[in-house]
Parts: structure tokens; sequence; C-alpha cells
């Protein structure tokens, strides 16, 4: 937690998330964290709600999902501007 203004926010928040495995066990902790840390939201808050929605039980998809441009008259494009 290296946000936090002072060191002992961060442990606050560890202890926290730690805490979380008596409601929801070690194996599914340890599967949020890894969401968590993969996805760039470490926080307390972050966690518990991958834990209460399941999300640590769902594959992270490691490749962005590919959209193609919307394709409208109104919208230009790149060769407009040359």
């Amino acid at each position: 937690m290296a946000s936090k203004a002072h060191p002992q926010q961060g442990y606050r928040s560890c202890l926290g998330i730690l805490r979380l495995s008596k409601s929801y066990g070690d194996e599914r902790l340890e599967k949020a964290a890894h969401r968590a840390i993969t996805i760039g939201a470490t926080s307390y808050r972050s966690v518990e709600s991958i834990l209460k929605n399941r999300l640590d039980q769902v594959p992270v998809s490691k490749t962005p999902s590919t959209t193609h441009p919307m394709q409208h008259d109104n919208i230009r494009g790149a060769d407009y501007y040359c």
C-alpha cells in the first residue's frame, strides 16, 4: 500500500485483507489477490468486492477485448485531418 501517506495506514489495509481469509478461506483470498494485482485494484474494498461477487472464481482475461471503431457518417476519421 505505497499510496498511503503513513505506513500505519498501509498495515491496517493489509491486515484487513488478510482478515478476509476468515470469511472466505485462504484459497479464495489468494485467487482474489492475484486478480486484484492483475487488474491493478489492490485496495481492501477492491479485494473484498472481488470476493463478494465471486470474481475470484472467474478467469481473468489476459487480452483486452478488441473493438472495432464505430462506423457512422458523422465520424470523420484520421484522413480528414491530413
